[in-house]
């Protein structure tokens, strides 16, 4: 797995707040641009977030299903981008103290064209382009109003 991390200065359950919110989604994930749907219970295992990647006119109407996930602690992603493939992505918080976590965002291809690309020449847009998304998830558990849970 690609991976990068990210110290946030805030509780666990702010983070996960916006991770469970699957109408944010677009929000917080690069290159995702708009929200079709989103599954009643997500984000329950084997529920989905359908969304649009990539920029119009180009963008694929595709899916992200929830594979694992433990509240306050782990989701963990099966993400479809049409001909690009499948990867797998999992978010997970680890709380430092009552208001520091810490968010690990781990990336691999598992299906389609990237999984055949090397890995070499992936992972330096792959960290910037995560980076930038657990710096979005950031900035929402941080300046978001959240809904009462």
């Amino acid at each position: 797995m690609i991976q990068v991390c990210r110290t946030v200065p805030t509780a666990a359950e702010r983070i996960f707040a916006v991770l469970a919110n699957g109408w944010s989604y677009a929000s917080w994930v690069v290159g995702a641009a708009h929200i079709r749907a989103v599954d009643d219970g997500w984000p329950a295992v084997g529920t989905r977030v359908h969304h649009r990647v990539g920029p119009w006119p180009l963008h694929i109407e595709d899916r992200t299903v929830v594979r694992k996930m433990e509240p306050d602690r782990l989701l963990e992603l099966d993400t479809y981008a049409g001909p690009l493939g499948v990867a797998r992505v999992r978010l997970t918080l680890e709380p430092i103290s009552n208001t520091t976590t810490r968010i690990r965002l781990g990336w691999m291809a598992v299906a389609g064209m990237a999984r055949f690309l090397p890995k070499a020449a992936l992972s330096p847009v792959l960290r910037l382009r995560n980076a930038e998304t657990l710096h979005r998830v950031e900035d929402l558990a941080m300046h978001r109003q959240l809904p009462a849970r």
